[in-house]
């Protein structure tokens, strides 16, 4: 009984916790709503040089992370997305730096027109509000979360995993004393400091001054603050992304996509998952990017035509299909042509990003128009479905829903728009 009173008291604590960080977001919200762009681009230039001054804090803070990380058995790609090197570091800097170069969304004004009554009607884009963000593993998002929130004028609070709890808070420091710096209210950027679940729950409820969340993290986080949630939430549950290399492809252009869209990185969310290859140019395409896997040590699950091919490959079932590996791990399937192709993507795509490759106008046409994903490539690796690769800044997640935002979500897809209407006396009649 008293294990249960003293967390039942401690779950109180964080609720309370909660609602006032919320209480100090919404406030905050207010005064960033009417911040003018240089004044945020000040705060975002602040915190760039922040970071870069305090890199030695920010690596032993990483440092501790990591290490418990290692105790806790994290597998490598969790590790790897936690990990904050000096040269990951540079791209927080340079995020910042491409976000306060980028247009300010917040009062832009368009589709003025006219009305019969002589009211000028348009619309202004304005911020979302107070945004709530919960993600696991990667520091680097509290960065990419706090730029794009700041410049496009709203409020947040971040609720980093516990993996990056010494890390996300170094980071934090330097957000506030940019905030700090920039004369801008230093609630506009809050991260949680407790790792108790109970502030998620608190979170994902606190409908009063939380206007959306986004989630990132595994399909068990999204898929819970789904169910849970009774704010908006802007998600993806996951990425398994497709390549499929036509059988009028360009040979080289093929290996490199097929080979750069696995291995350039491969914990992360658009990176292909399954590659789908033509009947027809399989027996020339497959063993030379067979080998290359081999060489850097990806396991590959094939189809029986597949293994016919390459007969190192591990059968595939049909989980593998619809599993998100974050792994070197990749699954390969034989299609008789474009249509079977995008049959198996519209039965197993997560609707993340799909790439065709192919010299075929009339095929890449096609393909770019009946593949419902929110990011659909051709000739190209899958690996730019970016918000940092889009010329986004930075991006605060991906998108796969079809309400709001799809793909990667930057300043655009943090802001809405309101009705504005100009008059000079009229009166309705």
């Amino acid at each position: 009984m008293n294990t249960v009173s003293a967390t039942e008291q401690q779950q109180d604590s964080t609720r309370a916790r909660m609602q006032a960080m919320g209480r100090a977001a919404r406030a905050a919200a207010r005064l960033m709503a009417r911040a003018d762009t240089g004044t945020k681009n000040a705060a975002l230039n602040a915190i760039a040089n922040e970071l870069d001054r305090q890199r030695p804090q920010l690596a032993a803070a990483n440092a501790k992370d990591m290490q418990h990380g290692r105790d806790s058995g994290l597998d490598a790609a969790l590790l790897d997305r936690l990990e904050l090197t000096d040269a990951r570091i540079d791209g927080m800097i340079e995020g910042l730096n491409q976000v306060a170069d980028l247009p300010d969304p917040v009062g832009e004004i368009s589709d003025l027109k006219y009305r019969p009554s002589g009211i000028q009607l348009g619309k202004m884009r304005v911020p979302l509000g107070v945004i709530g963000i919960i993600y696991e593993s990667r520091p680097n998002v509290t960065i990419d979360a706090a730029s794009l929130c700041l410049k496009s004028g709203n409020a947040t609070i971040l609720r980093g995993g516990k993996e990056a709890l010494h890390s996300n808070g170094a980071i934090a420091a330097c957000i506030t004393a940019g905030l700090k710096q920039a004369g801008l209210p230093e609630a506009a950027v809050q991260v949680v400091e407790t790792t108790d679940r109970a502030a998620v729950g608190a979170m994902i409820t606190m409908s009063e001054y939380v206007d959306v969340i986004v989630p990132r993290g595994g399909k068990g986080l999204i898929e819970r603050i789904s169910n849970d949630a009774r704010v908006p939430v802007i998600k993806h549950l996951d990425g398994i992304c497709h390549v499929y290399i036509d059988d009028r492809a360009d040979r080289e252009k093929a290996f490199n996509i097929a080979l750069n869209a696995k291995t350039h990185r491969y914990g992360v969310c658009n990176a292909m998952e399954t590659l789908l290859v033509a009947e027809g140019i399989a027996n020339e395409v497959l063993p030379r990017l067979a080998a290359a896997y081999s060489e850097k040590g990806v396991e590959l699950r094939g189809c029986e035509k597949t293994r016919a091919i390459v007969p190192d490959a591990q059968p595939a079932s049909d989980e593998d299909w619809v599993t998100e590996y974050l792994a070197p791990v990749l699954s390969i399937r034989i299609v008789a042509d474009m249509d079977a192709a995008m049959d198996h993507i519209a039965q197993y795509s997560s609707g993340h990003t799909e790439s065709i490759v192919t010299e075929d106008y009339t095929r890449a046409r096609r393909f770019l128009a009946e593949v419902d994903s929110s990011s659909v490539m051709v000739n190209a690796s899958t690996r730019f479905a970016d918000g940092f690769e889009y010329g986004l800044g930075a991006e605060i997640g991906i998108s796969t829903d079809k309400l709001h935002a799809r793909g990667p979500v930057g300043l655009e897809g943090l802001t809405s728009q309101k009705w504005i209407v100009f008059g000079d006396g009229q009166i309705r009649e």
